[in-house]
């Protein structure tokens, strides 16, 4: 018999579990930490119209995955009984079939990497049994479910290691655990910009995976995921629950088109189905032209302003509705937003972190800490310096000047005639597949949401709110430069708040 693929139903049939936080659990959990085995809990694998959710399930980066079933059967349930292995096993959420389970992870695997993936082995977790127990009973079910194949109550940390460790090391080359579990579990799966892998962060399953139930927060710092991981989340309920009507708002339109194009890369990597009608990515005016049509108020065309008519009418316009970026916002607008959704939910993304914030990423993802350089000069002759200098050894679309719009015009005719480089100053109004992105940008404070550069340069940083200005140096992968004629208020809180000074 073939122990790798077992799985055990009695004749009437047991209800899978959600994992407890018990003993056994925790010694298995420190077992996993000493030997490097990543833990996954309560988990669900998607895959086209199919799911199937696994209790628990432990990578080794040797041997392959590890799956876990987890019953609350007792000695005085099993004493006098027989098992008998099901063929047709019903692999609904109500039961794990595991040699159901094993073709849809490979069918999984082989239609994203085009192989069957990596070794499969099956556990059996008996919170209620202990070994002594387990010797008393019959022994079809010592057969079906041997005694190396189960981790029982009273299991030492080194017998559960020693059952892990039993199983051989596979022929072929393992792939990492970005390849098996972002092909696995398409919720965890991260695309950077240069559209490489990442597997989510602990805090970050920890949010995709939460419940959000009335009005709560999430907070972190410039390239902690955030974007990233409300898409994710968005993705995850939608799978859950079909049904749901989701709204991500994004500060501008091109802000939107990039999420939506992230959105589709994950949906299409993944295969999974989602339907996209049901999340949408809108502007705050968006939102609030949706208020009006349903008023039969005229539309707002670029300023937002919030008509007192609005703050008095009922707005049930989504279960969910994803505010990234809310601290770039006015705060009349987020009043607006928890007004309309107080019987639904509403998630708040900014990246000031204070004690009422439900949810908070403290890594950072940045490849190198951050340096900021203060230089008081003529601004626009200072730019042109910076900008010159920049481009010896780096490419135009590593650079982003920020400025107000009168400073970006005349810095691209400047540009244009001093360094012979194109220039290009971005509209954010407009939608992603009418902007050149890959060339040096000139944009506006106001505009500078979803957009990031290796460099970036701040002009008229006085003109600027504070929440602004430490947004646009916090999108600097490698350095800022903030430049100014005079201090100002702005200049003296980034020189409290930067890395470096230089």
């Amino acid at each position: 018999m073939n122990i790798s693929s077992f799985f055990s139903l009695f004749k009437t049939k047991q209800k899978t579990l959600k994992l407890p936080d018990s003993l056994l659990i925790k010694k298995l959990k420190e077992v996993s930490k000493r030997n490097n085995l990543s833990v996954y809990e309560n988990i669900t694998i998607y895959h086209h119209t199919q799911s199937f959710y696994i209790p628990l399930l432990i990578l080794d980066p040797a041997r392959g995955i590890y799956l876990f079933e987890y019953k609350e059967w007792s000695y005085d349930d099993l004493k006098n009984a027989t098992v008998s292995k099901a063929t047709n096993q019903d692999s609904s959420n109500k039961s794990l079939a595991y040699e159901k389970t094993h073709e849809f992870i490979k069918q999984k695997f082989n239609e994203l990497t085009h192989h069957d993936g990596v070794p499969i082995y099956n556990y059996l977790l008996m919170e209620n049994l202990n070994s002594d127990e387990y010797k008393h009973l019959d022994n079809s079910f010592k057969e079906l479910l041997p005694y190396k194949k189960i981790m029982f109550n009273d299991s030492l940390e080194s017998e559960i290691l020693h059952k892990l460790q039993e199983i051989p090391f596979p022929s072929l080359p393992m792939p990492d655990e970005v390849n098996i579990i972002g092909n696995l579990l398409v919720q965890y799966l991260i695309f950077s910009k240069d559209k490489t892998m990442h597997i989510a962060t602990q805090e970050q399953i920890r949010f995709i995976e939460s419940a959000t139930t009335g009005q709560e927060t999430l907070s972190g710092n410039a390239y902690s995921g955030k974007t990233s991981s409300i898409l994710l989340k968005a993705i995850l309920e939608s799978l859950r629950n079909p049904e749901l009507k989701i709204i991500i708002i994004e500060p501008t339109t091109l802000a939107c088109d990039i999420l939506k194009q992230k959105l589709l890369n994950i949906i299409e990597y993944a295969i999974i189905e989602v339907d996209i009608t049901l999340i949408e990515i809108i502007t705050p005016i968006d939102l609030v032209n949706k208020h009006l049509a349903k008023l039969n108020k005229p539309q707002l065309e670029v300023i937002l302003n919030i008509d007192d008519k609005l703050m008095n009418k009922n707005f049930n316009v989504a279960d969910l509705i994803i505010c990234d970026d809310s601290n770039l916002l006015s705060f009349e607008f987020i009043y607006y937003l928890k007004h309309i959704q107080k019987k639904s939910s509403l998630l708040l993304v900014n990246e000031h972190s204070d004690e009422e914030s439900t949810f908070r990423f403290n890594k950072s993802f940045k490849t190198k800490e951050l340096e900021v350089v203060f230089k008081r000069a003529n601004q626009h002759a200072k730019a042109l310096q910076i900008i010159s200098s920049l481009l010896e050894e780096n490419k135009s679309q590593d650079i982003l000047v920020v400025s107000d719009n009168l400073s970006k015009r005349k810095l691209k005719d400047d540009l244009e005639y001093f360094i012979k480089d194109k220039a290009v100053l971005l509209d954010s109004s407009n939608n992603l597949i009418s902007q050149d992105l890959d060339n040096l940008l000139l944009c506006s404070y106001s505009q500078i949401s979803s957009m990031n550069s290796k460099f970036i340069i701040l002009m008229d940083v006085a003109d600027a709110s504070l929440n602004e200005v430490e947004h646009a140096v916090n999108l600097a992968e490698d350095k800022a430069f903030v430049l100014y004629e005079d201090d100002c208020e702005n200049v003296e809180a980034l020189k409290k708040l930067s890395h470096t000074m230089i």
